[in-house]
């Protein structure tokens, strides 16, 4: 019995390494954005969560005020949706809206106008997939299915059959229009996050709420 549960186990890890591994998605410099030619290599994060990223020297104390523009969904045709609809995309972007001004009300006076000591933020959605029904939930009950995604949280990758997004975000100062900051990141739920498995958005959403604390963070 052992030795059956064993090669199980084994089996179903090695599983999800082989279609995991194949279907992974890496965010690329989008051709469309606005600071596509801005956007650099960044060597540590590389095969990570932040592939390319532009910055500057900024002392962030001096902004009070932040001007976040709509959530918008990247039409390019180097978009990463896969066959993610329209409606999913709608759903993901809305969601983005509200988790970025939550964020980033604690520590900003959220405007619609630009002025001194302002930021305008813009998001936009590039990419995201969704979990796999039954197969992303069962891999947490499942000893082979937990043992792989033990691994992939130590590594900080995505759990197997998990969903994520894909997005850019893009700072400037509101009143001269400078490129103050520019990124691609791709985010997921920790591996071994169950509730995230759960719900075919359920993982992106977990993402865009941890990309929301990781900007809010730098401001303070």
């Amino acid at each position: 019995m052992n030795r059956f549960s064993n090669a199980h186990t084994l089996a179903v890890a090695t599983l999800c390494m082989a279609l995991v591994g194949c279907s992974s998605v890496q965010p690329v410099a989008y051709s469309g954005l606005a600071s596509s030619s801005e956007l650099k290599t960044e060597p540590q994060n590389s095969s990570v969560r932040m592939p390319y990223r532009y910055a500057t020297q900024v002392d962030w104390r001096r902004y009070k005020r932040i001007v976040i523009d709509p959530v918008a969904i990247y039409r390019g045709a180097d978009d990463q949706f896969g066959d993610m609809g329209d409606q999913d995309k709608t759903t993901l972007a809305n969601y983005a809206q509200s988790a970025f001004a939550k964020k980033l009300g604690k520590r900003f006076e959220v405007a619609s106008d630009s002025g001194a000591s302002t930021l305008r933020l813009k998001v936009t959605l590039t990419g995201a997939g969704t979990t796999t029904p039954v197969l992303g939930p069962f891999t947490h009950f499942d000893i082979g299915g937990n043992l792989y995604n033990g691994v992939q949280a130590i590594r900080g990758r995505e759990a197997a059959f998990s969903g994520y997004v894909i997005y850019a975000v893009e700072l400037r100062d509101a009143s001269t229009n400078q490129l103050l900051q520019a990124y691609v990141t791709k985010q997921y739920p920790n591996a071994m996050n169950l509730a995230a498995a759960f719900g075919s958005l359920g993982a992106a959403k977990t993402g865009i709420d941890k990309g929301a604390d990781e900007l809010a963070e730098q401001f303070k």
